[in-house]
């Protein structure tokens, strides 16, 4: 697994964030790429890196790169992994996978076409505590519901600005395609389930946003920069209702103007047998609800999880797993079936046709939030 060469596209705050994941895993990360070589140079210098490349170019041509991280805005997300891919490279993506479903699917059909192991960072599934929810849940009978919400406060004032609200950059959904996708991949992974039907009513807080003239870094603030305004076409909150294969119903509240709530994904399943509840707050505990005996609190501690769920948990009971330790077992997921050649169709961490998928209910999201009507599904 380590004689595998990896290099990052993107400096922004996520770029950074794989990078520190793949060193913890002992990975050479033979460098990094800015926006411009500039910002290669200095990204490489403050993360120890051997090498800034100067253009994307650079890394397609390096033969010691075997896999390339993407972290770059999402308008870029398409066009880089489809090279890479040409290129004969591994691609591990930050979501969304593209810009639109015809994207997607192309990028699923070349990584098929190549062999080629491509992911997408959908990090929460590597909570431990929620791969053990995906074994619990095999357990409690017919799922009748999956309620919860995804809501951060970083986008709440009309001064705070980011490419993400562009859509131009980010494409036509922001929240929902930013955080909601990680929430709906997160349950779907875990109860099995499938969406036939979705009904969206999504809302723009701030029409108009105050962009400052100069660039803003992800969760920057943007105090005492000159300012501009500029109309904004995506969505600040908005709800989702998912109407699943077997009857279930899922509900997702998802917000990016809640203050108070930095990053604060949750989950409650309840099925005939019981129900599970999560929440990133409080990511090493999983409650476990009864009708007719006490309830129980899980704690994260490999010692009691399932064979697969402790495998991606490194630290005995009582030593705190969070958000870092997510990108670390996902990366470790990845790379452990590139080493073992294990066939990318048995893939254990998110792939290009999960991305596909998240994709695909966005663009149904995005139709029914339009058509103020309940949206089907090919399924």
């Amino acid at each position: 697994m380590r004689s595998i060469g990896v290099a990052v596209a993107g400096t922004g705050f996520i770029g950074p964030v794989h990078v520190e994941a793949l060193q913890r895993l002992g990975m050479p990360v033979r460098g990094i790429l800015g926006s411009s070589p500039e910002k290669s140079r200095a990204a490489s210098e403050a993360l120890g890196l051997p090498r800034g490349y100067a253009s994307y170019e650079e890394i397609l041509s390096d033969s010691t790169v075997q896999a390339v991280h993407l972290a770059v805005p999402n308008v870029m997300h398409y066009d880089f992994a489809y090279q890479a891919l040409l290129a004969g490279k591994h691609v591990m993506c930050e979501k969304p996978l593209a810009m639109n479903a015809a994207e997607a699917d192309a990028l699923v059909a070349l990584a098929c076409e190549k062999n080629l192991h491509a992911g997408v960072c959908y990090n929460i599934r590597f909570y431990p505590l929620n791969l053990e929810a995906r074994a619990r849940v095999q357990e409690m009978g017919r799922i009748h519901s999956v309620v919860g919400r995804y809501v951060q406060d970083w986008l709440l004032y009309d001064t705070d600005y980011n490419w993400r609200v562009l859509s131009s950059e980010g494409g036509a959904l922001r929240a929902v395609s930013d955080i909601g996708t990680h929430w709906m991949d997160l349950v779907c992974s875990i109860t099995g389930l499938r969406a036939e039907a979705v009904f969206a009513d999504l809302s723009i807080v701030h029409p108009v946003r105050k962009r400052p003239t100069g660039e803003v870094a992800t969760y920057a603030s943007t105090e005492g920069q000159e300012l501009v305004e500029v109309p904004i076409e995506t969505e600040d909150c908005g709800c989702v209702i998912l109407r699943m294969n077997g009857g279930a119903r899922m509900v997702l509240w998802v917000s990016q103007v809640t203050a108070g709530r930095k990053n604060y994904c949750s989950y409650e399943i309840a099925a005939e047998n019981g129900s599970l509840s999560w929440c990133s707050e409080r990511p090493n505990e999983l409650f476990m609800g009864h009708r007719s005996k006490p309830n129980e609190v899980l704690p994260r501690d490999p010692a009691l999880l399932n064979d697969f769920a402790a495998g991606f948990s490194n630290y005995p009971g009582g030593h705190n797993e969070g958000f870092p330790d997510t990108f670390k077992q996902c990366f470790r997921a990845f790379y452990e079936d590139i080493a073992s050649g294990t066939d990318p169709r048995a893939a254990r961490y998110p792939t290009f046709a999960d991305g596909a998928h998240e994709i695909m209910l966005c663009d149904a999201i995005l139709e029914s939030h339009r058509t103020e009507r309940w949206v089907h599904l090919q399924t």
